[in-house]
């Protein structure tokens, strides 16, 4: 009975998620859900502490994250960085393109996908506007770039902090399994792009705007600073196994300082910066998975996972791979990847090479799988959302129909270069 229950919470939350029915966003959905497992007991009172306890070093890491990424934009980082492309891109639309696909993986590796989305997208949309370009190409290279590079580091993806936090991976361990099928996929993604869009992009333009639009004072080049030391600290954290909320935190807490002392920024303009709707929606997903995992559900997936692995390590790769990506695009990919983890969890010795082959299979599945249905990923709702706030629709369609060629591919590539990751460090 509690099995059932807890699954009929769980899909109706997603749903309700997905379809977002007025005065409902997805936070308050999802808080629905976290509401329904207290009152239907299945998730104690006293488990709520448990779960933030568990979950505060990504909510703190998102915190210092949107805080850092509002404080560059006023300082007109990401303007100066969008000036730059255009100035190397020469007048070629395709150079162009292949500098939005470079920018966007830099974003992405050290600010998160989600950085990428809220930064990147709007300023590539004004700038195409003005050069007089179809906007396509560079607005789906922002979306699908935020996703496929999002497995590099732990802090390029905020769901790579679940299983990095569940089974204490370092940074040298996760590069191991994570650059060669992050380089892949990203070269596989731009070659892609420049076969569907290669008529979009055979284009030169002139650049009207000669003069940089931010004014390179003490305040930009301290915030540049403050950005370096912030990656630096990054590193540093995954290197030692701290929780990477610590750089995120100092980081933002630097450039905030710098920020108010400079005179240059107000307490408004950093509180709109921050989406704060995302902590309830992750600490109430959190808690719908205790749900899960109190009713057993996660440990029948753990239980799956395993009689999946003594068919071999390649098949049960690519098979959680997909699956992973399938349902990331379907119940979005914090969802799947709090239940992925959880299963995982369940199985209780993630410590062979086919068990570590999982554990990265599932982090790919969920990090570059969600660019096949715009729901996947909440990148990709706010891609979505932010371009509609410019005017340009782009039907849900437009973006199932381009992922579905660009994803397989990097998948089956992503999981042949991770079975080969295994044989290599396993």
């Amino acid at each position: 009975m509690t099995l059932t229950l807890s699954l009929c919470i769980f899909a109706l939350t997603v749903v309700l998620i997905m379809t977002r029915p007025k005065p409902l966003n997805e936070a308050t959905a999802a808080a629905l859900g976290a509401v329904a497992m207290f009152i239907t007991r299945i998730v104690l009172p006293a488990e709520g502490y448990e779960v933030l306890r568990n979950t505060a070093n990504i909510l703190l890491f998102f915190l210092g994250l949107m805080v850092i990424s509002t404080v560059a934009d006023q300082a007109g980082f990401f303007k100066w960085s969008a000036f730059k492309a255009v100035r190397l891109a020469r007048g070629s639309g395709r150079t162009l393109l292949l500098i939005v696909f470079g920018l966007g993986t830099v974003i992405t590796i050290f600010f998160s996908n989600d950085a990428t989305a809220l930064i990147l997208t709007p300023i590539v949309f004004v700038l195409v506007t003005r050069l007089k370009l179809s906007p396509l190409p560079y607005v789906f290279a922002c979306a699908f770039i935020a996703n496929t590079a999002s497995m590099f580091l732990p802090v390029s993806n905020p769901v790579n902090l679940l299983p990095v936090d569940r089974f204490g991976i370092t940074l040298g361990e996760y590069l191991r399994f994570s650059l060669l099928p992050s380089i892949l996929a990203v070269s596989i993604n731009i070659l892609i792009f420049f076969l569907i869009f290669r008529k979009d992009i055979s284009v030169s333009f002139k650049d009207e705007q000669p003069e940089s639009p931010v004014k390179i004072d003490v305040f930009f080049l301290f915030v540049c600073s403050g950005l370096a030391l912030t990656a630096v600290g990054y590193i540093l954290a995954s290197l030692y196994g701290k929780p990477l909320s610590w750089p995120a935190l100092a980081g933002a807490a630097i450039l905030l300082a710098g920020g108010f002392a400079f005179r240059r920024l107000k307490p408004a303009s950093v509180g709109s910066g921050i989406s704060w709707s995302i902590f309830l929606f992750i600490f109430s997903l959190a808690l719908i998975v205790k749900g899960l995992e109190n009713a057993g559900v996660t440990h029948y997936l753990g239980e799956a996972v395993i009689s999946l692995s003594s068919k071999g390590t390649l098949g049960a790769i690519l098979a959680v791979s997909f699956s992973t990506a399938l349902g990331s695009n379907l119940v979005n990919n914090w969802s799947m990847m709090m239940v992925s983890v959880s299963s995982l969890g369940s199985i209780g010795h993630p410590v062979s090479s086919l068990s570590q082959s999982i554990i990265y299979s599932t982090i790919m599945g969920a990090d570059m799988g969600p660019n096949i249905t715009i729901m996947g990923s909440l990148s990709s709702m706010l891609w979505l959302v932010l371009l509609r706030r410019r005017g340009l629709e782009i039907h849900p369609l437009q973006y199932l129909r381009l992922g579905l060629i660009i994803t397989p591919p990097i998948l089956i590539v992503g999981a042949l270069s991770i079975y080969i990751c295994s044989v290599l460090w396993g």
